[in-house]
C-alpha cells in the first residue's frame, strides 16, 4: 500500500498554491467576509479552470472521477490558503452525494464550476456555508434529499463562513449518505491540516523576525520547543489523513474509522497551531488587521464542524471495541 504521493499529484498541489500565492487570499477572503463575492467566485472559476471543482464527480457528468487522495491533495493545499466558499460541500461531500443517490442534474454544473454547492445535514451539520451564494442547495433529513431555502444568517467566529438556517422545500430522492459523510469529514480534516501547516509557517517567520533582547525570538528554546511541539502534531496527523483517503478509495470496512480518527487527529493538530500562533505573534496576533486571524477563526469554525471532536472520538472507539468484539 503506498502512503507517498506521486509526482503528478505532488505537481497537482504545486499548480494550486502558485495559483493562490498569485491571488492574495487574504484580500479574498476579507471581501467574502463582507459580503462582496466577485473576487472569491473568479477565484473558484480558477480553480475549476485546474480541474479542482471536478474532482469528485464521475466522468460521465464533467468531472475528472478522481481519488480521494487526489482530493484530500487539493483540499490541503486549498487549507493552507484559506479559500473562502463551501469548500467541503461543493468539492466533496455533495458531489459524491448527488451522484450515489442518482440526482445527477446538478453534477456538470458542479464540475465545470459554473455552480457553487451547500449542504446541510442534521445533525452534524445543522447550517448551510454561504447558501446566499451557492446555486446548489440540499439538505438530508430523514434519509431523504430535499431543497432548501436559505433563511437569515447566523453569525460565525470565521466571518467569511456565513451560516443560514434552511428553510427545507420539496423532496428530490431517497439519500445513500454513507460515502458522502466520509468524504465530508475528510475534506474537513484536510482543511484543517493545510491551516494548521500554514499557522506553523507564520509563526516560524514570525518567530525568525521578531527580536528580543537583540536577539530574534526564534533562538530562545521556549519558543523552539513550542514549535516542534506543532510540527510532531501536524506530521503524525498527515498519515492519519492521507490513509483515510486510500481507506476511502479501497472501499475498506474500516473507511468510517479511519476518516474519523484522521479528522480528530487534523484537529487537534491544528488547535494546537492556532494556540502556539497566538502565543509566538503575542498581542498582533489577535488584532483582526494581521492574516492570522484568518485563520486562527478558520480552524476554530472548521474543528466543531462536520462532527464534534468528541463524536468522532466515540465513532473511533466503538469501532474498535466492535473489532475486538468479534475478534
Amino acid at each position: 500500500m503506498r502512503f507517498t504521493l506521486s509526482p503528478e499529484q505532488r505537481d497537482f498541489a504545486a499548480s494550486i498554491d502558485d495559483l493562490l500565492a498569485a491571488a492574495d487570499t487574504p484580500s479574498v477572503v476579507r471581501a467574502w467576509s463582507h459580503g462582496e463575492h466577485e473576487q472569491g467566485l473568479r477565484l473558484w472559476r480558477q480553480l475549476a479552470d485546474l480541474g479542482v471543482t471536478g474532482l469528485a464527480v464521475p466522468e460521465e457528468h464533467g468531472g475528472l472521477d478522481a481519488s480521494a487522495v487526489d482530493l484530500t491533495v487539493a483540499v490541503e493545499v486549498l487549507g493552507r490558503h484559506a479559500v473562502p466558499g463551501p469548500v467541503v460541500e461543493s468539492l466533496a461531500a455533495l458531489p459524491v452525494l448527488l451522484a450515489d443517490s442518482g440526482a445527477t442534474r446538478w453534477l456538470p454544473g458542479l464540475a465545470s464550476g459554473g455552480s457553487l454547492g451547500t449542504l446541510a445535514w442534521s445533525p452534524h451539520v445543522p447550517y448551510a456555508v454561504d447558501a446566499d451564494v451557492a446555486d446548489v442547495r440540499v439538505c438530508v433529513s430523514d434519509g431523504v434529499l430535499r431543497e432548501f431555502g436559505p433563511m437569515a444568517p447566523l453569525s460565525s467566529v470565521d466571518a467569511s463562513r456565513r451560516l443560514s438556517a434552511v428553510d427545507v422545500r420539496g423532496e428530490i430522492c431517497p439519500a445513500r449518505t454513507d460515502r458522502a459523510w466520509s468524504f465530508g469529514v475528510l475534506a474537513c480534516a484536510a482543511q484543517l491540516l493545510g491551516a494548521g501547516r500554514r499557522l506553523l509557517d507564520m509563526s516560524v517567520e514570525y518567530a525568525t523576525q521578531r527580536s528580543q533582547y537583540g536577539n530574534p525570538i526564534g533562538g530562545y528554546q521556549a519558543i523552539k520547543h513550542l514549535l516542534a511541539d506543532v510540527v510532531t502534531q501536524l506530521e503524525l496527523a498527515r498519515p492519519l489523513l492521507y490513509g483515510a483517503a486510500v481507506s476511502l478509495d479501497t472501499a475498506s470496512p474500516n473507511a468510517a474509522r479511519d476518516v474519523s480518527a484522521a479528522r480528530v487527529a487534523c484537529a487537534d493538530a491544528a488547535y494546537l497551531a492556532a494556540r502556539t500562533a497566538l502565543q509566538v505573534h503575542g498581542a498582533i496576533g489577535y488584532t483582526a488587521e494581521h492574516d492570522l486571524s484568518l485563520w486562527l477563526t478558520k480552524v476554530r469554525a472548521l474543528r466543531s464542524a462536520w462532527g464534534t471532536q468528541a463524536w468522532h472520538r466515540a465513532q473511533v472507539l466503538a469501532a474498535l471495541t466492535t473489532e475486538r468484539g468479534a475478534a
